[in-house]
């Protein structure tokens, strides 16, 4: 059951997704469910994805830590509340929507919600 505030996923930089699916399937067995050439999920004790290199706006260079809330809007400003700075507001991802922030110390992570 996902809970609110709850680390629930994570996106990875995918370099060459080919290259990279290869790596993580010879040296651990992960299986991967692709969403378009771009994009490739995977379930190993912690949901996540790999994002292709891209140049689309919202392409993760870096690790993205995803934490969960069943009220989108009121994380969002619970997160602005606290001291955090909305770094991409709310927007629509196949499955879901969810937002990005930075923390004080500078760390970005997102929030999810399903629908």
């Amino acid at each position: 059951m996902r809970e609110d505030g709850k680390v629930d996923y994570v996106e990875l930089p995918g370099g060459q997704l080919p290259d990279t699916k290869r790596f993580y399937a010879a040296a651990f067995g992960w299986t991967f469910i692709d969403y378009g050439p771009d994009y490739a999920a995977f379930d190993e004790g912690l949901d996540g994805g790999f994002q292709a290199i891209s140049r689309d706006e919202g392409a993760v260079d870096k690790p993205l830590v995803i934490l969960y809330a069943h009220d989108l809007e009121a994380m969002e400003a619970k997160v602005t509340a606290a001291g955090g700075a909305i770094t991409r507001p709310i927007f629509a991802f196949p499955g879901g929507r969810r937002f990005h922030f930075a923390d004080p110390a500078g760390n970005e992570l997102a929030v999810w919600s399903e629908g």
